[in-house]
């Protein structure tokens, strides 16, 4: 055969099988039978090795997995990969539908569109003109693992996008859940047994554990399948509505739960959700609940995020799986913040393939009102990712042996007295030198939460202090291979690696970095908000505890533990070793924005916009905005039927904003 010939057959050979792969993997739909599929597929094998110029990256071949990997490289998302706020009763759904209504202002006429929460990994897919390049995991929201060789060998996800070339764009960022159907996971343990091989507890984690192997081949042989539920930017695509999306994504080759379902109303939404609950056994897969959307594209980019979700969409969580089991024992556990936590220690349970030995039992309050004992035989829960927690005892099966739960007064870490402030239901070590807390606040600083360094978990973090390697935050940076190579179940590899993971993150951003510090009444959103108002960790330093309080979204709690926080001379010695050890906290660029240095103050009702809708737009700009009226304040907008602020701002020479005025603020900012 020439090479003209060799080419020729090729392509038609990769046609055929590329067409067959979504019939088969997409739409359920298999054309031909298994044995012709397997002899065409053989054919272009042997064509590749035959004449390896002819081999592309979309071949159907790549499949069938390549290079086993050293690692996972990072991938940086174009856009946040955020995660979704749940609510749990039609009563929190109406309240968030509310929300929407004032933040958009007017009489919003609002459809939505229902689509089942599948119980996967959710993944992201970038398509450079039609080309499948880049395939990687959520991680943090801003960077995740380039997984791209083990997403190829899922066949339900297009290597080469269908359709007409001319109507796909460019470049196309595609996000959607990889997951394992119940008959595939079945079939993959019966293989396992066989083998001799543990088997997966559980669907979920068959998925993930498939799709973080470092041989694709491995992933290539895992029933995996895949979803599509979204693109990160909806201003390339030509549509509307998220209705109009998914038949779009269809028609490119991609698949689309056949159960996502258009409402007109919010009536509506609960009446499908109710409509899953009843079909959620029957299918082959997990769900556990619904997503909810807005399906005009418009409003959900008037609404825009908050630090970690949409304000557009939301999860709407089934309810809890619960089972039966026996208290044994309660540990108590303390926490980053001194917080000390009872856990039931329980007799194994399984719930829904995950065996529970532990749960929450959140505090003494919470013992002393359901009147929970050592010994009971008591209902649990767990929902989700959620840690399980005991729900109630079951009193009939009391025998008179069941013991009293006592509650410590002193640490069960250090001994130092615990204290209950008043208000709080939690009691607390306010011991700065506990153990514990110094432990638990390393964990949350490498973790997940926190710089999510891998190869850093809990356990090793436990180890890396048991062994005297680290005792404060800043020694993560002055580890060295030969540290974690002597350690047992280190390994030189191993060791590199987490030395190279440290290596990535001694550039961390601002709001990130404050968010990993831990400190208490300080998460994600009030970071970000710090970041945004300071722009820098030494101007976050040198606040006072009013200039702290004036941030619109940073409570007064909030605000007088950061002031405490940076002023310990502990904290300011452990933030120098962190400058000496070479990490750089990157400035928040938000400070070099338009309205950054300007402090804005509302009164009286916008008729063009909710009130939110502007707090964001502001912030999006750089500007802040005071909940009353101080000397700080820059401008004082007022709307329809202003309150006591506007004679109060005239009578102190603050400017006064018309809504008209404050719309063209808005537009030669750039909004």
């Amino acid at each position: 055969m020439v090479p003209s010939e060799a080419k020729a057959e090729t392509n038609k050979l990769r046609a055929l099988i590329a067409e067959h792969d979504h019939s088969y993997y997409v739409l359920d739909d298999p054309l031909i039978a298994d044995a012709e599929y397997d002899r065409m597929f053989k054919r272009l094998v042997e064509l590749e090795e035959q004449y390896p110029e002819l081999a592309v990256a979309d071949s159907p071949t790549r499949r069938v997995g390549g290079a086993v990997l050293s690692g996972f490289a990072e991938a940086v998302h174009d856009t946040a990969m955020l995660s979704l706020d749940n609510v749990f009763s039609e009563t929190e759904l109406t309240e968030f539908e509310q929300r929407i209504f004032r933040y958009l202002g007017g009489d919003a006429e609002l459809a939505w569109l229902t689509e089942p929460k599948l119980d996967g990994l959710a993944v992201e897919l970038i398509y450079e003109d039609g080309q499948l390049v880049l395939g990687s995991t959520r991680g943090d929201g801003r960077i995740g693992e380039d997984i791209s060789a083990g997403l190829q060998t899922v066949r339900s996800i297009p290597l080469r996008l269908r359709g007409d070339k001319r109507k796909i764009p460019k470049r196309l960022v595609v996000r959607g859940e990889v997951f394992m159907g119940h008959s595939g996971f079945s079939e993959l343990n019966n293989r396992r047994a066989e083998a001799g091989e543990s088997l997966f507890a559980n669907p979920r984690n068959a998925a993930a554990g498939s799709l973080r192997q470092l041989d694709p081949g491995v992933t290539a042989k895992r029933p995996l399948r895949f979803f599509v539920y979204g693109v990160a930017d909806s201003r390339v695509v030509n549509c509307r509505f998220q209705s109009e999306l998914f038949p779009l994504l269809a028609g490119m080759g991609f698949g689309v739960n056949d159960l996502i379902h258009r409402c007109e109303n919010i009536s509506a939404v609960a009446s499908r959700y109710r409509e899953l609950q009843e079909i959620r056994k029957s299918l082959d897969y997990d769900i556990d609940g619904m997503v909810i959307k807005l399906d005009d594209f418009s409003l959900q980019q008037r609404l825009g995020n908050t630090a970690r979700a949409p304000r557009w969409a939301v999860a709407w969580k089934f309810p809890a799986v619960q089972a039966t089991t026996v208290i044994r024992g309660v540990d108590f556990q303390v926490g980053r913040t001194g917080a000390v936590t009872p856990v039931a220690l329980l007799e194994p349970v399984s719930v829904e393939g995950v065996v529970v030995r532990r749960a929450t039992l959140h505090n003494q309050s919470e013992i002393e009102r359901k009147d929970l004992r050592i010994g009971d035989t008591v209902l649990i829960q767990r929902a989700g990712d959620v840690i399980p927690e005991v729900v109630k005892p079951v009193v009939e099966k009391r025998g008179g042996s069941e013991e009293i739960v006592v509650f410590p007064v002193n640490c069960p870490e250090c001994g130092h007295g615990l204290i209950k402030e008043e208000g709080e239901a939690v009691s607390r070590c306010v011991n700065g030198h506990c153990p514990a807390l110094r432990r638990q606040s390393l964990i949350y600083f490498a973790g997940k939460s926190g710089l999510d360094i891998e190869g850093l978990g809990k356990k090793n973090m436990e180890q890396l202090v048991e062994a005297g390697l680290v005792s404060d935050l800043a020694d993560i940076f002055s580890l060295t291979c030969a540290d974690l190579a002597a350690l047992e179940g280190w390994g030189e590899k191993s060791a590199d690696n987490a030395i190279a993971a440290i290596g990535r993150v001694r550039k961390i951003p601002l709001a990130k970095f404050i968010t990993a510090l831990g400190i208490r009444f300080v998460g994600e959103v009030t970071a970000s908000t710090l970041a945004a108002r300071f722009g820098s960790l030494d101007a976050i330093m040198d606040a006072d505890e009013e200039r702290l309080r004036t941030c619109d979204g940073v409570g007064e709690r909030a605000a007088g533990s950061v002031y405490d926080y940076f002023s310990d001379p502990g904290t300011r010695e452990m933030l120098a070793d962190f400058e000496r050890d070479g990490v750089e906290i990157m400035p928040e660029s938000g400070a070099d924005k338009p309205l950054s240095s300007q402090v804005f103050l509302f009164t009286g009702t916008l008729q063009s916009m909710g009130r939110t809708e502007a707090k964001q737009l502001l912030k999006e700009l750089g500007g802040q905005v005071a909940n009353g009226l101080s000397n700080k304040v820059t401008y004082l907008i007022a709307g329809k039927k202003p309150g006591s602020k506007l004679k109060k701002a005239k009578e102190r020479g603050i400017i006064v904003l018309t809504e008209e005025e404050f719309r063209s603020l808005l537009t030669g900012a750039g909004a």
